[in-house]
């Protein structure tokens, strides 16, 4: 079982992680949760390091970048290449051959600008605000996401590619271990708190469900690229709909 907690952070992380992989790469997706608790804390470590030298926006600065060094910029060449494939792309054939593409285009730059500048401003707000455990909630529901995506769509690619390996033993196991821990470290991370719990989590669930949504219609399915967006996605809209709550109440 340790062997996929390994795998999971080898796959999620640059972490320099010991041990050997699992021998299917879907048993990791039950620890994709806390491997988002671990990216969380350090983002939020790096969040509260900036706030301690006054300076919020060196703190928003230093969680950002600090995620993306953390995941090797994975997650975000998924956006990329998502945006590129989805807007650039005329049919299905076209978007998973623009996809494969190593080279980033304007859709993706245009989509990875926006992001990472909405992410900072979202940053900033909760670092002002001292929501550190809401910080961390994001990377924890953005890995989340991923397995249920996983879980529940086909691959898109008929030839396979980098996540199959991931997908394919895919199903309502994982799911059903990654949805309960995510909402167990969730509630951990707000001190049980049962209203902004259950409104992050319906921000992350709408999140996921337009990516699903989007996906199935432009390539009938998901890929590697997919499941890399949704994560970025989904925690740009959690830590939103977070500064969105922390503003009303």
């Amino acid at each position: 079982m340790l062997r996929g907690l390994v795998t999971a952070l080898r796959t999620l992380t640059s972490l320099p992680v010991p041990g050997r992989d699992a021998e299917r790469f879907s048993s990791s997706l039950y620890w994709f949760p806390v491997v988002g608790l671990v990216i969380g804390a350090v983002v939020a470590l790096l969040a509260r390091a900036g706030m301690g030298a006054g300076w919020p926006e060196l703190a928003a600065v230093l969680a950002l970048l600090g995620g993306v060094i953390l995941t090797r910029g994975l997650h975000a060449d998924g956006l990329a290449d998502l945006a590129d494939g989805f807007f650039g792309g005329r049919n299905r054939e076209a978007a998973l051959r623009i996809m494969k593409d190593p080279n980033v285009g304007s859709f993706g730059s245009l989509a990875l600008i926006g992001v990472m500048l909405f992410k900072w401003i979202c940053l900033l707000e909760l670092a002002r605000a001292g929501a550190y455990g809401m910080i961390a909630a994001g990377a924890v529901l953005s890995r989340t996401a991923q397995v249920l995506l996983a879980a529940r769509m086909p691959y898109a690619r008929s030839e396979g590619g980098t996540a199959t390996a991931f997908v394919e033993d895919a199903g309502w196991p994982h799911l059903f271990v990654a949805s309960i821990s995510g909402v167990a470290l969730l509630f951990a991370l707000l001190g049980g708190q049962i209203v902004p719990s259950a409104i992050l989590l319906s921000g992350a669930f709408v999140a996921l469900l337009f990516v699903g949504w989007l996906s199935h219609r432009k390539i009938g399915g998901i890929t590697g690229d997919v499941l890399g967006a949704s994560s970025e996605l989904v925690e740009a809209f959690v830590w939103c709909v977070a500064v969105l709550w922390l503003k009303g109440s």
